[in-house]
């Protein structure tokens, strides 16, 4: 077996992530962070040794984190992350065994995606102030969110190239790095040219990047800010709204549905590696169908 620190093993993984894996910078981030409570929970009792580390001391890791009252979710997606670095260490033979191999994942409750109304959404797309360069900035993010599914991450790295106005498409890079085209409608197409005209050079500074979407500063956005900007509008359209990027894709994918998308095309459009992904809006459509049901038919 290989001699190796445990911060060397951590590097190691890290540049597993990045280049074998190709993973997202979030992705790597909560990575470290998971993997940087277990090592601050090993150091509490013994010298950081992954090596050495039991299935008892993983039942105990486990333990603590229910002590903890971390939720099933957070505690199987440590336990997921703690798997892989294990399995990378037994990989590369830095470890002998892998102690999270026999920890059970928590059974996890089913959550369908929240997703908006169609009065909400246009309740929503009409509050920026299109009289202003960040107004027409705002109204093309939220039309893009809507109107392509989007992930937020995706939207914050489009450059001034990523939208063809004459086939009405974007080229967005995904999880992984996949490239993929989502289509535009004439809404966002509208917002894009209105943007490119008056809003976007009036946010321009001296060194301007390609990134479509700056901020005061005249630098690229970041998903923080994206986030920001919609929580602002979202107060000042109600007070009862619960709204992330995340839920202008959750209502991209289930308005397409009820209106007679198929499945594999909405699959395409959102970039999910796996049919089984999307197959989540069908229930939100079903339960939809049946409150509608249940509210407008006399025999219901």
């Amino acid at each position: 077996m290989k001699d190796a620190q445990p911060d060397t093993m951590r590097v190691l993984f890290k540049q597993y992530l990045q280049i074998e894996k190709n993973a997202s910078p979030l992705t790597i981030t909560n990575y470290e962070k998971d993997i940087r409570d277990f090592t601050a929970f090993l150091g509490q009792h013994v010298a950081v040794d992954y090596a050495a580390v039991s299935y008892a001391r993983v039942r105990q890791y486990l333990s603590e984190l229910h002590a903890r009252e971390y939720s099933r979710r957070s505690i199987a997606r440590r336990l997921s992350c703690l798997r892989s670095f294990y399995k990378f260490l037994l990989r590369e033979e830095l470890v002998e065994h892998n102690p999270f191999a026999m920890a059970a994942t928590p059974r996890l409750e089913k959550r369908l995606p929240t997703f908006l109304f169609p009065k909400e959404v246009e309740q929503l797309l009409a509050l920026p102030d299109t009289a202003t360069p960040f107004g027409l900035r705002d109204r093309l993010i939220l039309e893009i969110l809507y109107g392509s599914g989007i992930r937020v991450s995706e939207l914050v790295g489009m450059t001034l190239s990523s939208v063809d106005v004459v086939v009405g498409t974007a080229l967005v890079l995904g999880k992984g790095a996949k490239e993929r085209y989502v289509p535009l409608g004439q809404h966002a197409l509208c917002a894009y040219r209105a943007y490119i005209e008056r809003g976007r050079p009036a946010l321009v500074k001296q060194s301007a990047p390609l990134a479509l979407f700056l901020n005061t500063r005249g630098q690229a956005m970041s998903d923080r800010s994206v986030r920001r900007m919609l929580t602002d509008y979202v107060e000042q359209a109600s007070d009862v709204l619960k709204v992330s990027p995340h839920t202008f894709r959750h209502t991209f994918a289930t308005h397409l549905l009820e209106n007679g998308a198929d499945l594999r095309s909405v699959q395409e459009m959102l970039g999910h590696a796996s049919i089984s992904s999307t197959q989540i809006y069908t229930h939100v459509t079903r339960e939809r169908m049946r409150a509608v049901y249940n509210q407008a038919h006399p025999r219901a």
